[in-house]
């Protein structure tokens, strides 16, 4: 079920994705104009999805309505389901696989339970270093995680980039999630790809030393620990300070786009690929086509206050008043690729 705040946004999307992708006139199937993607009639397609369902089901909804293929959604975590797509081997009756990091997009595709497909719609429209290079997962939505804090608090001229904030100064003033939690995974291990091993084993330490509070179950408690001053300063990904401010617009807590002068905002994404057993693969490619579309692509972002994946697509006005901001451009296959050295770093470094 949709949460309640979500109903209204829900609802609206739902009417605009429908009016969007309305079969034309003598058509059996619905063609995107955007894509020119036909999707085939009828049928049922099978989605194992790490992301909520929530943050789903209007577009999918509106899927079926264009073209009768029904969607069936098996919602667990990342490694779950990679772990049973494994084992099912080529019984798994999924389609699709819908995870919210690039690192757990990596490891399916090492494990070989994602094809490889050829799409020009996605080579169009997913940008190159938000996809794999073999063609086996595509990012759908973009998330950025950076510094966070209070402006009347903090005089953001004072803040500059995420590894600046294992300096002294900010000893006791620091917040941080659990190191467990994939995103900070994948965040470290873009760091290790950008400035080295040993480099960002100091920047590790110098943020466990800073820290003002144990590390956060997620990033929600972090984000309010800040607006209550508990700390600082933190670093979350942009998405969860949109749900707060979508239901408190006096939420204090602002977003500092680091780094613009030099490697930019850390972003990862969620994103797809076609199982390798699929029994419909043309019809998954389909569907992750269609998502990557300009009309579904705004939609999908904004159910969770994420970024589109395709450029120029329309933000939603929370995510818009956030301000612009320049992103890592560094391939996001690497989150996957230097993860094992990531975690290793982080727990040398007493990050929990």
């Amino acid at each position: 079920m949709i949460p309640n705040r979500l109903l209204p946004l829900a609802a609206a999307l739902a009417a605009l994705l429908l009016a969007a992708c309305s079969p034309p006139s003598g058509g059996n199937a619905g063609t995107d104009p955007a894509t020119n993607v036909a999707a085939p009639i009828g049928g049922t397609l099978v989605i194992y999805s790490e992301r909520r369902y929530p943050f789903l089901e209007p577009v999918f909804k509106a899927y079926t309505q264009q073209t009768g293929i029904q969607i069936e959604t098996r919602v667990d975590g990342a490694d779950a389901l990679i772990e049973r797509i494994v084992a099912e081997g080529a019984t798994t009756p999924a389609d699709l696989l819908i995870t919210v990091d690039a690192g757990n997009l990596w490891q399916a595709a090492e494990r070989g339970i994602l094809r490889s497909i050829n799409s020009p719609v996605l080579e169009a429209n997913v940008p190159a270093n938000l996809r794999d290079a073999q063609g086996r997962w595509f990012g759908l939505s973009e998330r950025a995680r950076t510094i966070m804090h209070v402006p009347e608090r903090v005089d953001p001229a004072t803040l500059s980039s995420v590894e600046a904030l294992a300096a002294p100064e900010w000893r006791g003033r620091l917040c941080l999630r659990s190191s467990a939690k994939v995103y900070n995974q994948s965040m470290v291990a873009t760091m290790i790809e950008r400035i080295g091993t040993e480099a960002t084993r100091t920047v590790l330490r110098g943020w466990v030393a800073n820290l003002a509070a144990p590390p956060f179950a997620d990033d929600t408690l972090l984000l309010r620990a800040i607006a209550a001053g508990q700390c600082e300063v933190g670093i979350t990904n942009t998405y969860y300070l949109g749900r707060l401010q979508s239901e408190d617009a006096s939420f204090p807590v602002r977003p500092f786009w680091v780094d613009q002068a030099g490697a930019g905002v850390h972003v990862n994404i969620s994103g797809a690929g076609v199982v390798a057993h699929s029994d419909r693969p043309a019809e998954a490619q389909a569907l992750i086509e269609w998502l990557a579309s300009d009309s579904v692509q705004q939609q999908f972002a904004a159910l969770n206050f994420e970024y589109p994946v395709k450029p120029g697509v329309a933000l939603d006005p929370i995510v818009a008043a956030w301000g612009e901001f320049r992103a890592d451009p560094v391939d996001i296959a690497v989150a996957g690729r230097r993860q094992a050295e990531a975690v290793m770093l982080m727990n040398e470094a007493g990050w929990r």
